[in-house]
């Protein structure tokens, strides 16, 4: 399955996990041949579904948890997690 990498990150956009930044995650995890997965609470989401993202309905301050597995898992955390950490391009 190859290895696994986690990141705890938090949402810092003023609007949260809305459908731009969903679809930005979205294409970004889809560069990668690893499984993407953010969960927040009880709650898993695929990274590469927009709909599933948005499910989580996660406002700004929300802590998640990003997860991947597979050949790529670190190249896949680090492209994802950065752009929490450029809020989307959002808030500047």
């Amino acid at each position: 399955m190859g290895e696994v990498q986690e990141k705890v990150i938090r949402v810092g956009n003023s609007l949260g996990l809305h459908a731009r930044p969903a679809g930005k995650i979205s294409q970004e995890a889809q560069r990668y041949a690893a499984s993407i997965t953010v969960h927040s609470c009880d709650m898993e989401a695929d990274a590469k579904s927009i709909l599933d993202l948005l499910s989580l309905a996660a406002p700004q301050g929300t802590e998640l948890t990003l997860r991947a597995q597979g050949p790529d898992a670190g190249d896949a955390i680090t492209g994802v997690s950065k752009l929490f950490e450029d809020m989307f391009g959002e808030d500047r």
